[in-house]
């Protein structure tokens, strides 16, 4: 198996420039987010990549949502998934009523090493995590050049 770890390159991020490639993390990141997003907390989409020769294996948890609500692209390297997310809660106590409601969107995105073959690609959500199969392009593997 492979190890496609990659070192740190701001030249190459500058090759390949978005401007919009990291705004995700700065706002995640930033103290008040939480608050923005109405104080419900890290809604962000955590994920664990694995790799085998054929193909990149993706485990996302999502929990508490619909399979219709979760939307899943993907472009050459760059993999998105998003969804949809509606929560309400009430609460009777006594003669007092609590009610809360949270309508949002999560989103996540990032680029593997090699490129995916879109048309074997694989959606499965189950349990709350959301089991993606992402076949490697043939031909596109990433070669290591002898130097003479």
């Amino acid at each position: 198996m492979a190890n496609n770890l990659t070192r740190y390159d701001p030249i190459r991020d500058i090759m390949g420039f978005d401007p919009f490639h990291q705004m995700e993390d700065i706002f995640r990141d930033f103290p008040m987010s939480a608050a923005l997003r109405g104080a419900k907390g890290d809604r962000a989409i955590r994920v664990d990549v694995s790799e085998t020769d054929q193909a990149y294996l993706v485990k996302a948890d999502m929990p508490g949502l619909k399979k219709d609500d979760i939307k899943v692209s993907v472009d050459g390297h760059r993999v998105s998934i998003s969804a949809t997310v509606q929560e309400a809660k009430e609460q009777t106590s006594g003669g007092m009523v609590y009610s809360e409601r949270y309508s949002g969107s999560q989103y996540r995105s990032f680029s593997l090493a090699q490129e995916v073959d879109d048309t074997r690609t694989e959606a499965k959500y189950e349990d709350g995590v959301l089991h993606l199969t992402l076949p490697k392009k043939p031909g596109t593997a990433h070669r290591q050049i002898a130097v003479q």
